[in-house]
């Protein structure tokens, strides 16, 4: 493994028990230049792995709790009058940053959603007749809790769709929740120190995007991302009917770049099919749109997922 993503890890095992899976995710998220969508019950130091990586990474980070009565303007910014100066000023909204933690996405009202999501495709906020670049690295981690069902406005699917990845976070184990009460019980955490700056974390880009991918890995990815849009064409008869939309041409793209960063946070300079499978989940889970049938008989996309993964050939 690289030398700089150990100490990356190092700093945020600092402060967060296990949950290597979300701290690889978030990597890689940040590797590509990619969003994240983690859906969690509350409690499993979904914020407190965001702070402790942009801390570790020497970046800026901020937080908005999203709630039913939000606003565009309160994650943008605005056009302010100043009667001292008898002019309108700019007020920055917390979107200005490096890291920004959405949390409970699903909360706020379409508007703010959507506002949320152009911000994260254009990478740049436009308030009254200007137009603002975000700073690089941007990265938006949005959280959604599923046990919420009141006051909860469902992302579209058109909107899911700009989120390179889906995590689902479990508990911890028994071990480590133990370990947690201990730490928080005792004040016994560390400082976060700053390890990477921005110039690293674009070296670890380059080298990401330099990770050899064979051909017949590629044509494996593309292979399995058409069998969700095609699964009679793989002998996939039995999920044919639960399947309305399959996989985006995003997902391709976003496949080929992820499998990268995930042989690279290996220690590898070359992808193999199992880097792939290891991460398919994750980058199609939420870009899969099933029919009532498959809601009715309660199979998710996951299910949907492993049968691609089992049926398609591997090079």
């Amino acid at each position: 493994m690289n030398s700089k993503i150990q100490e990356i890890k190092k700093e945020v095992a600092k402060v967060v028990v296990g949950q290597e899976r979300m701290v690889d995710s978030l990597l890689i998220a940040l590797l590509c230049e990619g969003h994240i969508l983690i859906e969690g019950v509350p409690g499993l130091a979904k914020t407190t792995t965001v702070n402790a990586l942009a801390k570790s990474l020497g970046l800026n980070f901020k937080r908005a709790q999203f709630t039913p009565d939000l606003l565009p303007s309160d994650i943008l910014g605005a056009e302010i009058y100043d009667p001292q100066s008898n002019n309108f000023k700019i007020k920055k909204g917390p979107i200005f940053t490096n890291l920004l933690l959405a949390d409970e996405i699903n909360r706020a009202p379409a508007k703010v959603q959507s506002a949320l999501l152009e911000v994260m495709q254009e990478k740049q906020v436009t308030l009254g007749d200007e137009s603002f670049k975000l700073e690089k690295p941007f990265f938006v981690m949005a959280t959604q809790n599923p046990v919420e069902q009141e006051g909860v406005y469902q992302l579209p699917e058109a909107q899911l769709d700009r989120f390179m990845l889906k995590l689902v976070v479990g508990y911890n184990t028994k071990e480590e929740e133990l370990e947690i009460a201990r730490r928080i019980s005792s004040g016994n955490f560390e400082e976060i120190g700053s390890v990477v700056n921005r110039e690293d974390l674009e070296t670890l880009k380059t080298e990401v995007r330099a990770v050899h991918v064979d051909a017949e890995v590629e044509t494996y990815m593309i292979e399995l991302v058409n069998a969700t849009r095609n699964p009679q064409e793989y002998g996939l008869e039995e999920i044919a009917e639960y399947i309305q939309f399959g996989a985006s041409p995003r997902v391709s793209i976003d496949m080929f770049k992820a499998v990268k960063a995930m042989a690279f946070l290996r220690g590898k300079d070359f992808v193999t099919p199992v880097d792939v499978a290891y991460i398919a989940k994750e980058l199609m889970r939420h870009r899969l749109v099933l029919t009532y049938e498959a809601e009715a008989e309660g199979i998710s996309t996951d299910e949907i997922i492993q049968k691609v993964l089992e049926t398609v050939a591997i090079p």
